[in-house]
């Protein structure tokens, strides 16, 4: 049985995308800006709210807290990444090794916090299960968009040298 029937829906992922507007304005220009991410943004909120079945009101209170969550979360990516790229174990000792590991552990670790730390947020404006059903989405979103990209034709590049 659907919760929700297609005017619902349409009134939840235009929920969703007025609050998630303002994450999404933060970055003008950035790397995550334009037509093309705002289309994926787009269907992300749309996928997640589907699969949560979110009430037009968990979804006003829901998307702020989840862009600030996202938005910490990738400065915590962007950290192990960019401390990943600059290490070149061929060319250290055993004692930098441990301490290039640690730094990258607690890295990590701080990820880690700051998903329990949201959690505990989440359950406050939605259920737990909908909690546990957000990694669901957010994993099942990825692999549907994975396999969308490795599914479509190559594009063809054209020069005019």
């Amino acid at each position: 049985m659907k919760l929700f029937r297609l005017p619902h829906l349409l009134l939840l992922v235009l929920l969703a995308l007025g609050a998630s507007a303002p994450a999404m304005a933060q970055r003008p220009g950035g790397p995550g800006s334009g037509p093309r991410m705002e289309r994926l943004e787009s269907a992300r909120v749309a996928y997640i709210t589907e699969k949560l079945a979110l009430t037009p009101e968990q979804s006003q209170r829901f998307w702020p807290l989840f862009n600030e969550y996202t938005e910490k979360r990738r400065a915590l990516r962007r950290q192990v990444g960019e401390a990943r790229r600059g290490t070149d174990y061929s060319a250290m000792g055993d004692k930098e090794i441990r301490a290039a590991l640690n730094q990258q552990f607690a890295m990590r670790q701080n990820e880690l916090n700051l998903e329990k730390e949201y959690v505990g947020k989440f359950e406050k404006v939605i259920t737990l299960r909908q909690v546990a059903q957000l990694q669901q989405a957010e994993r099942e979103f990825t692999k549907a968009l994975i396999k969308r990209l490795d599914n479509r034709p190559a594009q063809a590049t054209t020069t005019n040298d």
